[in-house]
């Protein structure tokens, strides 16, 4: 447990002062920062897809140093093995000689651990990252180890170059917490970019948190209460992405092959609780829930092939949820 407990108004100032430090590196992209904040305070991870260069490996390296946690970053590869993420049993030999194994642990072992290109690693590889994400643990030679607190991952994948790669099962999918879009600056942003990272002057990021903020913000907002119309509609929007279901629109009935899991609305809470937090309130709305659907559902959604051919994303299946569900 956590003993340090905030106040609203500390919520606010904490997560304001982080995106503040972030914006000194970070050009634009406020809503993909806002979104991974959430997802950190929630205590959940992120799939960032979006084309190279757009600053992904450079927020979450901002992120750590904005909050004095250890950063990790792993190249995902087609030769990538487990023990590359876990660490390894390497032998030792001590003063007199003697000779003992002893646990090597692996760049899982930090507070912040970005996959870089996680979809080009074997599913053996993604599969052992994908457990030390759910379970919090790794286990190597029957001996379990802990990983820090808080542990969070965000894994890239570029939605471009797919040759070689193994996309990642929507089973494995469906343990990010959200999966965001990166999109490409705008010119005025990209402007600003290039006045940043041509000069000999840097920005420095000052820490403003540490991990134990984090996790009293994660408790903060957990314990805030969700009342009965909210969660009722959350429910019922996780249903309809279900094309059995008889509130399920009629492109969901037509282009959906799966929906949500149980997960999806256990993001839409969360998420939905922390924003209200950001926005200062202690009271839920189904606006906040609005406001973190995208990324909680979209990479839950499995179009069917009809879906796929006609080129139906699942943000547009989640926009139409959203604008025919009705509140009750």
């Amino acid at each position: 447990m956590v003993e340090t407990a905030l106040t609203v108004e500390e919520f606010q100032k904490v997560t304001a002062r982080i995106e503040a430090e972030v914006g000194k590196v970070i050009v634009g992209q406020r809503e993909v920062v806002r979104y991974v904040l959430i997802a950190l305070i929630a205590g959940g991870h992120v799939l960032l897809e979006g084309v190279p260069g757009l600053g992904k490996t450079m927020l979450v390296r901002t992120l750590a140093s904005a909050l004095n946690l250890k950063f990790s970053r792993i190249q995902f590869t087609p030769d990538l093995m487990p023990s590359d993420i876990t660490g390894t049993m390497i032998l030792v030999e001590d003063e007199v000689g003697g000779r003992t194994f002893q646990f090597q642990p692996g760049p899982i072992f930090a507070n912040l651990v970005l996959a870089d290109e996680v979809n080009r690693a074997t599913p053996k590889t993604q599969s052992a990252l994908l457990e030390a994400m759910q379970e919090r643990t790794v286990t190597v030679s029957n001996t379990i180890h802990r990983l820090p607190r808080p542990f969070f991952v965000l894994a890239t994948q570029n939605p471009i170059e797919m040759e070689g790669t193994y996309p990642l099962p929507e089973a494995q999918l469906d343990r990010f917490f959200f999966k965001l879009l990166v999109s490409f600056p705008r010119a005025d942003e990209l402007i600003d970019i290039l006045n940043r990272t041509t000069t000999v002057e840097e920005p420095r990021v000052e820490t403003v948190a540490d991990g134990e903020t984090i996790l009293a913000m994660g408790e903060l907002a957990r314990g805030l209460a969700v009342a009965s119309p909210v969660m009722d509609y959350i429910a019922r929007l996780v249903l309809a992405t279900h094309p059995e279901n008889p509130e399920a629109p009629d492109v969901v009935r037509r282009y959906v092959r799966y929906g949500s899991s149980p997960r999806g609305a256990q993001a839409l809470v969360l998420g939905a609780k922390i924003a209200a937090l950001l926005d200062g309130r202690f009271n839920v709305a189904i606006d906040d829930v609005r406001a973190v659907a995208l990324p909680a559902l979209r990479h839950r959604i499995i179009l069917n092939f009809e879906g796929q051919a006609e080129g139906i994303q699942p943000d547009q299946v989640v926009r139409t949820l959203l604008e025919q569900l009705p509140v009750k």
